[in-house]
């Protein structure tokens, strides 16, 4: 959609919304569909193809406007979180529909999620271990608790920790910034020795980006725990905080399956590029995950805030965050008909977040997105590149996705004045990070509107800077 389509459509919005006000009084107060209207209307998959701005448009009168907000907005989120699911081939059991055991929500980021699902762990593993010995108290439990993730991963699950009240402790990463399943191992039998309860760990696959703007974040693994077991929850890595890097869920999963750990998988910017089929072995071994967890508003083109998260079992959340005040009960609650999603979340109320999915999904089909994906990593090979072709550069990890990770051959210092001045001219910007003893800086390509021809101003931009800055240091 161009800028002047968008400002037709949007003319049009305000005359649909104009139009709805002027006639509401003429609208029903309490709408007439049942639960389950919804499913039968809708594709059970989303368009490969796009469709038109006019056929989404009257389906939102004919399916969407005779059950808002209520229950179509409910509805249609079940059915999206569908969609997507699909669209990342997820094992069946993280999707809701055939009346499963899982299901997925839209959380509000994935720091969000995070919490969600180290709180929902915590609960599990407290009930668990209190029905095997009444006894123990909460208190007594809470102070064994112990959560993981790996070194490289964002301080969001730190965050969560300190909400949650369990220790956090970090697992060394290996040579190429990924969480090791011997690291992890070792880290389980020396704190099960020392009488603490393993039951989080978490990972991540992360960035938030502009054009040339990249920060990052990741995804993570939750340990469970039981009685005399002691049982760790894990979070493993796709696409870290500082460099993409991916741990290999293959071989921490089936630790996390053998010891009764939760494991929650965060791949929040990396999530995207798993629609298409090229990237779709870096989530192999989701299916030894119990929750996973992506953002479509930081590469999937949906609007902020858009957080998906698919759980094996909902109960898991429903069972830590569910409480019924009789101002919130209501006639179906308990017909299994419907999903009340204020017990999968820490809010009470929820925005109809569903639609604006619904919306990009349809407007660019599944092909759509794909393209979109891959031009973005061609793109970020492209500045790959041209810095392998510059002597005075060198490229610090492997690029598999939309982040380069380079630096100017040399000294810390000379990178930290680099970046000085490559964010004080203002032209681009850019967020470094510390790969070990090393300071880095890190391109993304995260822009809608990106073009080969901002790649390639912003590389001659970096190459001019570096000469003054080392122009300067030799002098």
């Amino acid at each position: 959609m161009n800028a002047s389509e968008f400002r037709r459509r949007g003319k049009e919005m305000v005359d649909y919304v104009a139009n709805y006000m002027e006639g509401i009084e003429g609208r029903q107060v309490y709408p007439d569909v049942e639960p389950g209207y919804l499913r039968p209307l809708i594709p059970a998959a989303a368009p490969q193809e796009p469709d038109t701005f006019e056929d989404i448009i009257n389906d939102v009168e004919k399916i969407i406007m005779p059950g808002a907000a209520s229950p179509a907005c409910t509805e249609l989120e079940t059915v999206m979180m569908d969609w997507l699911g699909k669209m990342l081939e997820l094992p069946k059991a993280f999707l809701n529909e055939k009346a499963g055991e899982g299901g997925g929500v839209i959380q509000g980021s994935a720091s969000e999620a995070t919490l969600v699902a180290l709180l929902a762990a915590r609960t599990k593993v407290i009930h668990r271990l209190q029905a095997a010995s009444p006894e123990l108290t909460q208190a007594a439990i809470m102070e064994k608790l112990v959560a993981y993730s790996s070194d490289q991963a964002h301080s969001s699950v730190e965050r969560a920790g300190l909400i949650g009240g369990v220790k956090l402790k970090a697992i060394p990463s290996d040579g190429n910034f990924a969480m090791r399943a011997s690291a992890l191992q070792e880290a389980l039998e020396r704190d099960k020795a020392a009488g603490l309860i393993p039951f989080f760990s978490r990972s991540f696959n992360y960035n938030e980006v502009q054009i040339i703007n990249y920060f990052f974040h990741g995804s993570c693994f939750w340990c469970g725990l039981q009685k005399f077991i002691i049982n760790p929850k894990m979070v493993a890595t796709l696409g870290t905080t500082t460099c993409c890097s991916f741990d290999n869920l293959l071989e921490v999963g089936p630790i996390c399956n053998k010891e009764d750990i939760w494991l929650h998988v965060d791949a929040a910017y990396a999530g995207s590029a798993f629609i298409c089929p090229e990237f779709r072995h870096l989530l192999n071994g989701v299916e030894f995950a119990d929750s996973f967890n992506f953002n479509p508003h930081k590469w999937l083109l949906v609007n902020f805030d858009c957080s998906a998260m698919w759980v094996k079992k909902r109960t898991d959340l429903t069972g830590a965050f569910r409480l019924d005040p009789t101002y919130l009960k209501h006639s179906h609650q308990d017909s299994g008909l419907i999903t009340d999603y204020r017990h999968w979340q820490i809010p009470l109320g929820r925005r109809f977040r569903s639609l604006k999915m619904w919306f990009v999904f349809r407007m660019y089909g599944v092909k759509g997105l794909q393209a979109y994906i891959r031009k973005h990593v061609q793109l970020s090979h492209e500045f790959e590149s041209l810095v392998r072709q510059d002597p005075r550069f060198e490229i610090c990890v492997e690029v598999i996705l939309g982040l380069v990770c380079f630096r100017l051959k040399g000294s810390n210092k000379v990178n930290e004045a680099l970046l000085q001045r490559i964010n004080s001219a203002k032209k681009i910007h850019l967020v470094p990070c510390h790969l070990r003893d090393k300071f880095v800086l890190r391109f993304a390509i995260c822009s809608r509107t990106v073009e080969s021809a901002h790649v390639q101003r912003a590389w001659e931009h970096i190459k001019e800077l570096a000469a003054d800055v080392l122009r300067a240091e030799r002098e």
